[in-house]
């Protein structure tokens, strides 16, 4: 029997924007009530889970990422009973909840900092950092904030500056504090009572500062920026060795593992922005005693080219050891993946292709996967004139940055005005080509990268291999992308063409017929696999013609044949553990 606590594993989760969803009050705000309508329309996608940005009290100055009160619903988006009738039926649909917990920052109205600024000697003085000027009077140390601009703020009263890793107004918490950590742990409690199935904890590698205050350095030549950092943000300019991801993190860590193991089946996704992420990532899911799972913006930054994509997969897996990762391609803070990925000047005939390529080649990556809303319907950015910008973090860095305010826009449900979203204006535009690809418009449509979703992951489910099998990369030419998925019953091949141009390669030994074709044209013959311009194929493979010993003993790299025999390990008889 599988053990249904860990449903995680090879779980897809549906990323929920609450503002952008759906409005069922008719302010133009999307709000719970919005989302429970529309659960039954998630759960036929076929995914597994949602993860519901913060719905908490807030004064919405980084919307909804500047909490008041870790425990309740802003009144914007309903009320307490209204999230209790959203789990209830998720819950009917088969759907588990995920919430998003802000852990490391709160609002500058959360009554902690309102009592821990007041003077420096109260119950709450050292609940969040605060430290002395230098004796000019300037700042304590060079640290920026992810938003441009100085990690710290003065405060008159205390006559000390606070630090901020965002906005000023999100100040940071002291996890140094014992105190701290268990009313952040309580926080959590709450929700895990009132029957949440986990938390995506928001800038999870944040929670600790090096106590000693030293000055980051320059980022070196040739050293890589945080990845999806524009390089218009000063923040790209230091290399973050003291202000975030620091060891002590990871004792934190343990201590919400702990909790969360009280209530079995619920899961935590951390989200890392670090210099090394995919290290970082590593190091914060590995083993049973730290998060469950993580991402990272690797995928946000990447070339849709298939020697970079295959470089961040082999990373991983050569550190990776038994961690778990969940894979993204979008999210409300970076850019849409089909504006990234497809040619601006071609966008409309390109845009759905490339949609639907990127779907299936995320969903058949090892680990767990994220879906934002509307990546379903292969949605491009949109664009948000200047003066219906609200995003922050755009007004601080336009026009060369123009925020995050384009991949946040209203899901369009309808073609009509205002997308179906809502019986007034919404709070940012509907894009009018986000109508040409409503939902209404591709029900009917059986190509569409809304039914291709639905039937990949419908497939997808039923494919052992694909779930949770070991993913072995393949060895084609710098236009095709491709591995093998290999489970202890089944392997299937999938190839991908990433190019605007018809692409063909020569199949392994043991390479069987096409196993999966909705949405997709590829043809096989004698062997040959020709692929379409962004096309993907899966094709079966006899699982007794893959030889795992052979594979590693064929590797001349000493350093390459010991993380072979670490990956390959369960196929062999190494271990324990379920094929990776």
């Amino acid at each position: 029997m599988p053990d249904k606590t860990q449903w995680w594993r090879g779980s897809v989760i549906y990323q929920i924007y609450p503002r952008s969803f759906m409005d069922a009050r008719g302010d133009g705000i999307g709000d719970l009530p919005g989302i429970t309508s529309k659960l039954d329309y998630v759960a036929e996608l076929g995914v597994d889970a949602i993860w519901i940005s913060p719905f908490f009290p807030s004064p919405m100055k980084d919307f909804g990422y500047d909490v008041t009160d870790y425990r309740g619903v802003d009144p914007m988006f309903g009320s307490f009973q209204d999230f209790q009738a959203l789990l209830e039926r998720a819950h009917e649909l088969g759907l588990k909840v995920i919430i998003d917990l802000v852990l490391s920052h709160t609002s500058d109205q959360h009554h902690w900092f309102l009592q821990s600024r007041s003077s420096r000697e109260n119950q709450k003085s050292d609940w969040y950092v605060w430290a002395d000027p230098k004796p000019d009077g300037t700042a304590p140390n060079n640290w920026l904030s992810f938003f441009s601009g100085s990690a710290w703020t003065f405060d008159s009263r205390r006559r000390q500056y606070y630090l901020h890793n965002f906005l000023s107004c999100q100040p940071d918490l002291n996890f140094h504090n014992p105190a701290v950590r268990r009313a952040q742990l309580e926080n959590a409690r709450f929700w895990l009572d009132l029957g949440v199935d986990g938390f995506r904890l928001d800038t999870s590698n944040f929670y600790f500062h090096s106590l000693a205050l030293q000055d980051n350095p320059a980022l070196g030549s040739g050293e890589l920026k945080t990845p999806s950092v524009p390089a218009s943000n000063p923040y790209s300019m230091q290399r973050h060795q003291f202000d975030i991801s620091q060891p002590e993190n990871l004792g934190f860590l343990s201590e919400l593992r702990a909790l969360m193991d009280e209530y079995p089946g619920t899961v935590t996704v951390g989200e890392i922005s670090d210099d090394k992420p995919l290290e970082r990532m590593v190091e914060y899911t590995i083993g049973n005693d730290r998060l469950h799972m993580a991402y990272t913006f690797d995928l946000f930054d990447a070339r849709f080219e298939a020697s970079q994509l295959r470089d961040i997969i082999e990373h991983f897996q050569y550190y990776a050891g038994d961690a778990w990762p969940c894979w993204a391609l979008s999210n409300h803070d970076v850019m849409r993946v089909v504006s990234r990925w497809a040619s601006h000047e071609h966008l409309e005939h390109q845009g759905p292709l490339v949609a639907r390529v990127a779907m299936v080649m995320l969903c058949s990556l090892y680990g767990s996967i994220c879906l934002y809303q509307g990546e379903e319907l292969g949605l491009p950015e949109a664009d948000v004139p200047y003066e219906r910008l609200v995003d922050p973090y755009g007004l601080a860095l336009w026009p060369e940055y123009k925020g995050r305010d384009g991949c946040r826009t209203p899901m369009p449900w309808s073609d009509g005005e205002r997308g179906g979203f809502s019986t007034r204006e919404p709070w940012l535009p509907v894009d009018v080509h986000h109508r040409r690809l409503c939902v209404d418009r591709q029900q009917d449509d059986a190509e569409s990268p809304l039914n291709v979703t639905r039937e990949f992951l419908r497939w997808r489910k039923t494919q052992s291999a694909m779930v949770d099998g070991t993913l072995i990369l393949g060895d084609f030419d710098d236009d095709l992308l491709g591995w093998l998925r290999v489970s202890r019953d089944q392997a299937i091949l999938a190839v991908f063409n990433l190019t605007d141009a018809t692409r063909s390669t020569s199949l392994p030994t043991g390479a069987g017929q096409i196993v999966y074709r909705h949405g997709f044209t590829a043809q096989l013959r004698e062997g040959w696999l020709t692929l379409p311009p962004f096309q993907a194929a899966f094709i079966h493979v006899d699982r007794d013609s893959i030889d795992p010993q052979a594979l590693i003993e064929q590797e001349p790299d000493p350093e390459r044949k010991g993380f072979l025999s670490r990956l390959l390990g369960s196929l062999i008889g190494h271990d324990d553990q379920e094929p990776r």
